[in-house]
């Protein structure tokens, strides 16, 4: 089952928002489960598939859905937008160059809504630079691999039926750097997950921590060539994640500015009987922080729009508009804040799990510093990866 337009697919994930997903949002975040109900009923609607190509059964959707769905999820729940964009961004990988086995196994059941994947690339001795993992991939047998390492961070952890997990060579005759990504399925053994999530915000993702040990995985989970996890690092997986996370958190912005319309509007001054909407510096306030989120979402949509349509600069231009939306997120939400007082600053207001959720925006990586960087030596012509 899929959305076979982009209309159809936002029509449905209205739907779903307004049905289930915004009664869930602040139970999700008070008691930090991860956010099944709504995870399934995506999956039921025909949206796991989102951004799977036709052929393999998917709604051949682009980055301008992906931003687009994400926004939408993140106005109210911005720990299911990042749920469920972390696994469009494992079922692109997946769909980028597949195996008949792989299509099968992993990308047909994505699409049918039976099978829910995710990223494990983030590690504790790297950090930041997630694209240079540690965790080592062995010739076990001739038709397959042991993997042995740590990795954190992983979002969906231990409810995703699938990892696509990142590794380096381990083998003697290996190339130096030989980086690549395989499908680990749920459950094999020797994966042991860490404690469960515990976050400041976005406490619904199940964000933990990864113990491979000598995971036994078949040759055919490895995906494309051993050695390609660069090419999937930058041509996959940064693009996709960067616009899934650029679109969650243009969520997050846009529902702040909604909330402090809403308040100045039924706001009166006991003394003067004057509405908080008439006060010119409030207008002027709101007016600033309308025109933050607009002018970002638009380039959000012209990063994602220019992915789809080939533009071979395009990278640059997602790279930007990430950083732009964690600038955005932050100071939108830190200024909605204000605006609302003291009614915005208690526990379990709107804007309360909005200031905690939006301040991972700078945290994932690339960092909003690494992305800077890279869009400048991207301008001068330099390698991204040149330290």
């Amino acid at each position: 089952m899929y959305l076979s337009d982009l209309e159809a697919v936002l029509r449905k994930t209205r739907e779903i928002v307004k049905d289930v997903v915004a009664g869930n949002a602040e139970s999700v975040d008070r008691e930090a489960f991860w956010p099944e109900q709504n995870i399934r009923t995506l999956q039921a609607a025909g949206l796991g598939g989102l951004v799977v190509r036709r052929a393999y059964g998917g709604s051949n959707q682009g980055l301008l859905a992906l931003a687009q769905v994400c926004e939408l999820l993140g106005r109210e729940c911005g720990s299911t937008a990042i749920c469920f964009g972390m696994h469009c961004v494992g079922a692109s990988v997946i769909s980028a160059n597949p195996t008949p086995y792989q299509k099968e196994q992993y990308l047909e059941p994505i699409c049918q809504g039976r099978h829910f994947t995710t990223l494990s690339l983030s590690e504790p001795g790297t950090g930041a630079h997630f694209y240079f993992p540690q965790t080592k991939l062995e010739t076990a047998s001739p038709d397959g691999f042991r993997i042995t390492g740590t990795k954190t961070f992983v979002t969906n952890g231990g409810y995703a039926d699938s990892y696509v997990v990142s590794a380096v060579a381990a083998d003697p005759e290996a190339p130096t750097g030989q980086f690549s990504c395989v499908v680990v399925p749920r459950d094999t053994e020797g994966m042991t997950w860490g404690s469960p999530w515990a976050g400041l915000g976005m406490r619904g993702n199940s964000s933990r921590s990864l113990e491979l040990r000598g995971v036994k995985v078949p040759s055919a989970d490895l995906l494309g060539k051993e050695g390609d996890q660069i090419w999937y690092i930058f041509n996959v997986v940064c693009p996709y994640f960067l616009i899934a996370m650029a679109g969650t958190y243009l969520g997050i912005a846009s529902s702040a500015v909604e909330e402090v319309c809403k308040h100045l509007s039924k706001r009166h001054h006991s003394h003067s009987g004057l509405a908080l909407a008439h006060s010119p510096v409030l207008q002027h306030r709101l007016g600033e922080l309308w025109a933050i989120v607009e002018r970002t979402r638009r380039l959000v949509y012209f990063a994602a729009s220019s992915v789809d349509a080939g533009d071979p600069d395009a990278f640059t231009v997602v790279m930007s508009a990430k950083a732009e939306v964690a600038d955005c997120v932050v100071n939108v939400v830190n200024e909605a804040m204000t605006l609302m007082g003291g009614i915005a600053y208690r526990d379990g207001s709107r804007l309360h799990r909005f200031l905690r959720d939006a301040r991972a925006s700078h945290l994932m990586s690339p960092t909003t510093d690494i992305l800077r960087i890279w869009t400048g030596r991207a301008l001068l012509g330099q390698p991204l990866l040149s330290d």
